[in-house]
């Protein structure tokens, strides 16, 4: 049975994807020498919130993600964030893939919405892997499955999930709104002849007397 041992080595971020993506260098190993012919390798990817220090302002932040500091004993918990996969190619001993990892900006999802909050350091991740081992032994090809227990941890750099999302959408975020919501809008739009929503909400900031930074 092959012995394998998964490490995220670096993050790099996909300047020229068609969506914003991440790529996590993986390293593969199998520590008994035996030929893999190929890993169908399926990996959940999970942020650990409870594993860092946040500052005052991230803290603020955070607050519709897990309310009141005082109590984050109890709400600081695992959140996922990505589900996915790729093929390990043939190896012995050690190799190295990119896992492609699509990132949203939806701050309505709650991966996005942490993300957004955090002005530096590292996001700590865990990498849970599954999949299916495809092994070229003395009798031929044989099938066995990754073991569920086989994971690993990973500090993603914020900078490096910003460069993601500002390669595709730089100085910008994205709000859902209703419909009908959207409708109102532009029709205040049209009527002050504003250029842009941008310049939209600006005018209703500035009429309830809030100031909108530049």
């Amino acid at each position: 049975m092959a012995e394998l041992v998964f490490e995220c080595v670096r993050a790099t971020a996909e300047r020229y994807s068609a969506a914003p993506t991440l790529t996590l260098g993986l390293q593969v190993s199998e520590t008994t020498g035996q030929q893999i012919g190929a890993i169908a390798l399926r990996c959940q990817i999970r942020i650990l919130p409870q594993r860092r220090r946040y500052s005052a302002d991230e803290a603020s932040r955070l607050g519709d993600l897990f309310g009141e500091p005082s109590r984050w004993g109890d709400t600081l918990k695992p959140m996922q964030f990505a589900a996915v996969s790729t093929m390990v190619p043939a190896f012995r001993y050690r190799v190295e893939v990119g896992l492609p990892v699509p990132c949203s900006y939806d701050l309505e999802v709650a991966a996005g919405r942490y993300f957004d909050a955090l002005d530096d350091g590292e996001i700590p991740l865990l990498l849970l892997f599954s999949g299916t081992v495809f092994g070229q032994g003395a009798v031929g090809l044989h099938v066995e499955q990754v073991p569920w227990h086989k994971e690993c941890s990973f500090g993603l750099p914020v900078r490096t999930w910003r460069e993601v999302i500002d390669a595709h959408f730089p100085n910008s975020g994205w709000l859902r709104l209703h419909r009908d919501t959207v409708a109102a809008l532009g029709r205040f739009k049209s009527r002050r002849a504003l250029p842009t929503w941008d310049a939209t909400l600006e005018a209703l900031l500035a009429a309830a007397g809030e100031e909108v930074p530049r």
